[in-house]
């Protein structure tokens, strides 16, 4: 690996890629360094039942559209080819595997501390996603519980699950998708949440989320009410439905040995799944001390305010609209890499790089 680079993007996934794209138009000196086997980024550890909320021309990268598939609602193998082959296309500088540990700050450079060994950036973008910071809400008597609890980031299909009593936690997309997945498989699967489910209207996707988001760009007044709930009715999810395998329970008020307490009810359960979110991955800026109070950097586009050599891109609103999703990703990368050759000085003195024909 390099041991100076102008800009270091850390992270392979969909927003390392977007920014990689962009920061090679603008002819800035880069790399990427992801710590994963295989491109994908967070896409290869997700469950193979996964589906996108939107078509694949609503989930594309910049440059290069997702190429059509047969279902309205495309696969995760989909998503994960369509990777592969975006980074081939534009022959991008991914390094891999190569973990962060830490980055420090001198006056000249951040400095990468990385399992290939040191590297000085003149700016650090981070594009680590929220995957691989998943969050479990603490619960009375969780620790004593004998059966098995996982995150739904460690979720891998229903099969480990055939003919147990399993209750899934949260009612967003992950608690609804993972429902709608175990419904023919366990032996009960019981939906927990702590408010009612808020679905989507059955004709509302990915599309008119993107959508919506663009307007709140436009003017943050407008759209904010358009549609109300957070739950896209996919069409597992609607036979789900339809079959009353959603119907809610109120949250564990704590949890035993044998299962949960739900207010005087007890709930046997072999197995818990946590669909409760994530935190921004940022351990890897630990020593740069970025984070607030709020548990996030504070950021002006996308650059921290303490040390704007920091940027970070794809963790969610509070670095663009949408900017966790595919296509929602490139816009805030396009921006991000046009204010970064301003200050690089036009390229940042790395030497020009075309990019590949598109075909």
């Amino acid at each position: 690996m390099r041991r100076e680079v102008d800009v270091a993007v850390i992270g392979g996934g969909q927003a390392g890629l977007a920014t990689a794209y962009h920061l090679r138009r603008r002819g800035i000196e880069h790399v990427v360094l992801d710590d994963r086997d295989e491109p994908g980024g967070a896409w290869t550890s997700t469950w193979p039942s996964l589906r996108l909320f939107s078509p694949s021309a609503y989930s594309s990268l910049p440059g290069w559209p997702m190429p059509p598939h047969p279902d309205t609602f495309p696969p995760v193998e989909h998503v994960r080819a369509y990777l592969r082959a975006y980074e081939e296309r534009y022959d991008l500088d991914v390094q891999r595997p190569v973990r962060v540990h830490d980055v420090h700050a001198t006056r000249e450079a951040l400095v990468l501390d990385t399992s290939a060994g040191q590297l000085a950036a003149r700016c650090v973008v981070s594009a680590t996603g929220t995957w691989s910071a998943p969050f479990v809400p603490m619960v009375e008597g969780a620790t004593s519980f004998a059966g098995r609890q996982l995150h739904s980031a460690h979720y891998r299909g229903p099969e480990d699950f055939a003919g147990l009593r399993v209750a899934v936690v949260g009612g967003g997309n992950s608690g609804v998708q993972i429902t709608a997945d175990l419904v023919d498989v366990a032996d009960r699967v019981s939906l927990v949440t702590a408010r009612r489910l808020r679905f989507l209207p059955d004709d509302v996707d990915g599309r008119h989320l993107f959508d919506q988001a663009t307007a709140r760009l436009r003017d943050p007044g407008e759209a904010q009410a358009a549609f109300v709930g957070n739950v896209v009715a996919l069409p597992q999810v609607q036979r789900a439905r339809a079959a009353g395998a959603l119907r809610v329970r109120a949250m564990f008020d704590r949890m035993v040995p044998e299962g949960a307490i739900i207010g005087r009810d007890r709930l046997e359960l072999d197995a818990v799944i946590w669909c409760t979110g994530y935190r921004p991955a940022l351990r890897h800026l630990r020593s740069l001390r970025l984070r607030t109070s709020e548990g996030v950097p504070q950021v002006v586009d996308n650059q921290s305010v303490r040390d704007p050599r920091a940027c970070f891109v794809g963790y969610g609103d509070w670095t663009g609209p949408a900017s966790a999703t595919l296509i929602g990703v490139g816009r805030t990368a396009k921006a991000l890499a046009a204010r970064l050759e301003t200050q690089l000085g036009g390229g940042g003195g790395g030497r020009a790089m075309n990019m590949r024909k598109q075909t």
